[in-house]
């Protein structure tokens, strides 16, 4: 009978979600909800008269595929922590922090094309669906580079000489929060060019 309780209580134990992840979670919500504000806002203003018309310069596309594939990098990476291979480990987490940097670096061109096309995005003789262009990939370009900070803190933490327990918590925490802001990217590209 003893036994069937322990059972029981280390099944109920592992059916608990972990906090950290819970408030993850929510914090995603959050992040959900902010979006699709800005989204829905951009359907409402664009009816409006003096919106322009656009097409997102090419070098999005190029930022799109960097961050799908930082996305295939840092499961890799996960793979690896959790096969004790922490060379792999490292290396990936590092290759899944330099394609956040490089897609931040295309972003920004990115709005420099769009001033180079002479598409103001800000100041005096700005179009407001430029400004919301930057509004929405600025506040996501915000939101990668937090997820590349949280990618150095990992990434440090696989050097600490301190005795490892190989609890791969934190790891899938990054990886769940990168992959959502892989996938949210993907659904403002999509909507941006469903849009024009």
């Amino acid at each position: 009978m003893k036994q069937v309780l322990m059972i029981e209580m280390m099944s109920a134990q592992q059916k608990r979600i972990h906090p950290y992840k819970f408030n993850m979670w929510l914090g995603l919500a959050g992040i959900i909800m902010m979006f699709a504000g800005l989204t829905s806002a951009y359907i409402v203003k664009r009816s409006q008269p003096g919106w322009e018309s656009f097409t997102l310069p090419g070098i999005f596309s190029y930022s799109t595929l960097v961050i799908l594939v930082s996305s295939v990098a840092i499961q890799v990476a996960l793979r690896a922590f959790k096969a004790h291979q922490m060379g792999k480990y490292r290396l990936f987490l590092a290759i899944t922090a330099v394609l956040g940097i490089l897609f931040s670096i295309l972003q920004v061109s990115g709005f420099y094309r769009f001033e180079e096309m002479g598409m103001k995005m800000i100041g005096i003789g700005s179009n407001p669906a430029y400004s919301f262009v930057l509004a929405i990939a600025g506040l996501h370009i915000v939101h990668v580079l937090g997820g590349v900070v949280a990618l150095g803190i990992v990434f440090f933490k696989a050097f600490s000489t301190k005795k490892r327990n190989y609890d791969s918590t934190p790891v899938e925490i990054v990886a769940t929060y990168w992959h959502f802001v892989d996938i949210l990217w993907v659904y403002i590209f999509v909507f941006f060019h469903l849009l024009h």
